[in-house]
């Protein structure tokens, strides 16, 4: 069973109690559900039934089709580029590229040989596939297929003996494809290219703490600012933290960096549902990540309809949705317009400026108390220094200067106001105490080393 729910752009306030829908199709738990990329209203659910049920939710939940050609439990499931193709791979080991409308399978092959799970990602619409699972002997590894020809992988690599089930997560805007291990503390990324090897490393992210999951923030929803190229929502396995993890990219200048952030995925559907099941494909409509301007208007849909649930628990019922998507869309003209202003720095005199009088009595009030502080340490010194003999008047003297000069700035660092700030610093000094207690193991190792050496020398020089 799927349920479908509606959260307000405002956010949450208060708890949820009625979802829009309820989709019912499935025999067995539901373990993956994915948007369609490009249709409007279009839903595909994998379970462990073996099924892949597409959805259209705009009619209440209507089925368009359902996929019955795994034998065991479906695995993962993911979408190409432009929604046309779906990837599975299943419990019996295969990898599946499937054309959802028919429920043709176009190509098939052997996936990792290892029995634990297996996931799949479209590397978007280069024709490719990337899977990751285990090896015979429990090695974890990716694979990279054509997604025409399933019989052989173009390149496959083990990457380590872990034995947590590795999540791929794909950008298709920078061709950055994500490895993130459940349980692990780490997130590798790796360079996507059209020639062999295919993949190339970069680095990783790297954490004490495992995580359970992780979810992905869509680009529209990005700090252009900060450069931040991903960002992902870690669900700590040891306790009940979610916490966000940006990949930013460091540049000096604060422009707009349009080598980082071209064209991406709006928030727009490019077919209705029945175009789409009709045989229609369309790449998405992309918007600028700089001012948030769509490029290329959206198809002419029917009424937008929302459902929502009775209270007897029938059958969902149809009503007009009033211009909730028209408010999305002028807020995230506003969120992006309001991004892409530059400050302006006033370099008018203090004298030209509104608040002079306030900035000049202010001068005053400081001047005073300088000179009041100062008035009160001169006669301090006198009162130490007036009744002793002057045999060393320089270091009196330099004593008196030194006391007379005003007081040095101490430079307060602000304590981190937030709890997700207070969290990072602490998992840093965690980090730091455990990098410390390696310096010192290696030190004591060192030592002992050293003590055998000198005890084995004397006992050589006894000997002799």
């Amino acid at each position: 069973m799927v349920k479908l729910w509606h959260i307000k752009d405002e956010g949450f306030s208060d708890h949820l109690e009625d979802w829009l829908a309820e989709l019912r199709g499935h025999r067995r738990r539901v373990t993956q559900i994915e948007w369609h990329p490009v249709a409007q209203s279009v839903l595909f659910s994998a379970g462990a039934d073996g099924l892949v049920v597409v959805w259209t939710v705009a009619n209440g939940g209507a089925i368009l089709n359902v996929i019955d050609c795994h034998p065991e439990a479906i695995q993962c499931l993911s979408l190409n580029r432009d929604g046309s193709l779906i990837a599975t791979t299943c419990r019996d080991r295969k990898l599946r590229v499937i054309e959802p409308r028919t429920s043709a399978v176009v190509s098939s092959g052997e996936c990792h040989e290892g029995i634990k799970p297996c996931k799949v990602v479209f590397l978007g619409d280069s024709g490719r596939l990337l899977t990751t699972g285990f090896s015979r002997h429990s090695d974890r590894q990716y694979a990279v297929w054509d997604q025409d020809d399933l019989s052989e992988p173009l390149t496959k690599e083990i990457i380590d003996s872990s034995s947590g089930v590795l999540f791929p997560y794909y950008d298709h805007d920078t061709q950055i494809v994500y490895l993130a291990g459940k349980g692990d503390g780490n997130i590798r990324y790796y360079e996507v290219t059209p020639n062999a090897p295919y993949l190339h490393y970069l680095n990783q992210f790297l954490s004490g703490y495992p995580q359970r999951g992780l979810g992905v923030m869509p680009k529209r929803g990005l700090d252009v600012r900060q450069c931040e190229i991903f960002r992902f929502y870690k669900l700590h396995a040891t306790k009940n933290l979610c916490e966000p993890v940006s990949m930013i990219v460091p540049r000096k200048s604060e422009q707009f960096q349009e080598d980082l952030f071209p064209d991406t995925a709006a928030a727009k559907p490019g077919l209705t549902a029945d175009e789409w099941a009709s045989g229609r494909n369309k790449q998405p409509i992309l918007m600028s990540m700089k001012t948030g301007d769509v490029k290329g208007g959206p198809v002419q849909h029917t009424q937008n309809n929302k459902v929502s649930p009775s209270k007897n628990n029938k059958k969902p019922v149809l009503e007009e949705k009033t211009n909730s998507a028209n408010n999305v869309i002028s807020n995230n003209k506003k969120k992006f317009a309001f991004l892409s202003q530059e400050t302006i720095p006033d370099y008018r005199p203090i004298e030209k400026m509104r608040d002079n009088e306030k900035h000049k009595e202010n001068e005053e009030m400081n001047e005073k108390s300088q000179k009041t502080s100062q008035n009160a340490r001169f006669q301090q010194i006198q009162q130490m220094f007036g009744s002793k003999p002057n045999s060393n008047s320089i270091l009196k003297d330099q004593s008196i200067m030194e006391a007379l000069q005003p007081e040095k700035e101490v430079l307060i660092i602000d304590a981190p106001k937030g709890e997700l700030e207070l969290r990072k610093e602490f998992l840093l000094k965690c980090e730091e105490v455990v990098r410390l207690k390696q310096q010192i193991a290696s030190r004591d190792k060192i030592i002992k080393e050293l003590e055998s050496k000198v005890h084995q020398l004397k006992l050589s020089k006894l000997i002799n």
